[in-house]
C-alpha cells in the first residue's frame, strides 16, 4: 500500500515558531540513527544517535499544528506526530516501530498513533500482496486476474477502515491526513468531498484543509466524473437559465465568444453535432464570454446556433466561466444526465465520437 508522508503545503510555519520538546525510548535500539522530517520535502531536519535506547529532538512548532515524521533506517514506515503545545514523548521497540506502546502528548498526536495502528494490518497485507505481485507470471492471465480480485478486496478494506476512522476522529489532523494520503486515490471526487464536509471546521480551515480545498477546486476546473457545479445566467431574452434544469439529459457547456476565431471555427463541429444528437437526449449550453450584446447575438444568428445561449455580458469575467476556472476558449464540458461531468474539450470528431458512444 503507498504510504505518502510529504504532502506539499506551502508555508507551514510561521516566523514565531518557539521549539518543542519531542523525545522517546526506542527498546534495543541503542546505536541506531533516528531521523526527523517536517512535511516540506524529504530531506531530514535533524538527526541523532539512540543513546540508552533514548533519543531527543527539539523541533519548530508554529501557530498550526504541522505534521513530523521519524524514520528509522531500514524501516519502511515513518512514525508520524503532530506539533501542539506541550512536549511529546512516544515510547515503542525496534520490533514494534512506527507504532508506540505508549504516547503522552497533545490529542492530534494521539489520534495519529490510533491511525497508524488502525492501518497496521494494512501494510502487511499490502507488503504480501507486493510479493505476491513480482512473482506472477505476465502472461498467466487467470493469476493476473485473480490478483486484481485481491487487490480490490485490499482496497475496499483501505476505504472501509479510513472511513470508520474519520467517522471517529473528526477533530483530528490525522483524518484529513489519511484522507489526502490513503484515500484520495481509492475515492471518487464527490465521495472523497463528502468526507471533507464531514470533518470539523477547525481541521477543514487548518493548512492541511487549505490544500485539500485547492485540491477540490483542481477537480471541479480539470477533473471528470465529479458533480458539476450548478450556475444560473440570463439567455438571449433575458431569463434566467439554471444548468440543473436540464437534468436528465447529456448536455455540452460550451464556453465561446463572437470574438474568438477558433471558437467560431469550431462551431460549424459543434452545430453538425448538436442536429446529428438533439434527439436522442443531447443538447448544447452555450455560455459566451461575450461584453458587447448585439455582436453576441449576430455571431448566435450567423453561426446557426440553435440552442440555449446564457451570458452576463462581462467578458473575460463571466461568472460561470470564473466559477469553472475557464482560462481559455474554445472550451466545453459534458454532463450526464444526473449532473456528472464526463467529459471535456470534446473538439471536432472527438465530440461525435463520445456522444456516439454515449448515446447509441
Amino acid at each position: 500500500m503507498k504510504r505518502i508522508f510529504l504532502l506539499s503545503v506551502a508555508g507551514l510555519l510561521s516566523v514565531g515558531a518557539y521549539a518543542q520538546q519531542v523525545s522517546g525510548i526506542v527498546k534495543n535500539g541503542s546505536g541506531k540513527t533516528i531521523y526527523l522530517l517536517d512535511d516540506q520535502d524529504n530531506y531530514p531536519d535533524d538527526s541523532v544517535v539512540i543513546k540508552n535506547d533514548e533519543f531527543s529532538f527539539k523541533v519548530k512548532n508554529g501557530k498550526e499544528p504541522s505534521v513530523y515524521a521519524l524514520i528509522m533506517k531500514d524501516v519502511s514506515y515513518p512514525m508520524l506526530f503532530v506539533t501542539g503545545n506541550e512536549p511529546i514523548h512516544l515510547v515503542t521497540s525496534m520490533a514494534m516501530f512506527p507504532i508506540a506502546s505508549s504516547v503522552k502528548g497533545n490529542e492530534n498526536t494521539q489520534a495519529m498513533q490510533q491511525y497508524q495502528k488502525a492501518f497496521e494490518p494494512l501494510i502487511k497485507r499490502a507488503q504480501e500482496l507486493n510479493a505476491e505481485a513480482k512473482n506472477i507470471n505476465p502472461e498467466d492471465e487467470p493469476g493476473k486476474n485473480a490478483f486484481r480480485k485481491k487487490a480490490d478486496v485490499f482496497s475496499k478494506d483501505v476505504v472501509s477502515t479510513g472511513k470508520e476512522f474519520i467517522k471517529a476522529h473528526p477533530k483530528a489532523i490525522a483524518s484529513i491526513w489519511m484522507l489526502m494520503n490513503e484515500l484520495r486515490s481509492r475515492l471518487e471526487p464527490d465521495e472523497f468531498q463528502q468526507l471533507f464536509s464531514s470533518l470539523d471546521k477547525s481541521v477543514q480551515a487548518s493548512q492541511y484543509g487549505e490544500s485539500v480545498t485547492a485540491y477540490i477546486k483542481s477537480l471541479r476546473a480539470n477533473g471528470v466524473n465529479v458533480p458539476a457545479d450548478d450556475f444560473s445566467q440570463q439567455d438571449t431574452k433575458g431569463q434566467q437559465v439554471k444548468l440543473s434544469s436540464f437534468r436528465g439529459k447529456y448536455v455540452l457547456v460550451d464556453f465561446w465568444a463572437s470574438w474568438c476565431g477558433p471558437c467560431r471555427q469550431e462551431n460549424p463541429n459543434v452545430v453538425k453535432a448538436y442536429n446529428k444528437y438533439k434527439g436522442k437526449n443531447f443538447t448544447v449550453l452555450g455560455v459566451s464570454l461575450d461584453d458587447n450584446r448585439e455582436r453576441w447575438l449576430q455571431a448566435i444568428s450567423h453561426d446557426g446556433l440553435a440552442w440555449t445561449q446564457v451570458s452576463d455580458l462581462r467578458g473575460w469575467g463571466n461568472e460561470v466561466a470564473v466559477q469553472y476556472g475557464i482560462q481559455s476558449i474554445p472550451s466545453n464540458f459534458l454532463v450526464d444526465p444526473a449532473g456528472k461531468i464526463v467529459a471535456r474539450n470534446l473538439r471536432g470528431e472527438e465530440l461525435e465520437a463520445k456522444l456516439e458512444e454515449l448515446l447509441k
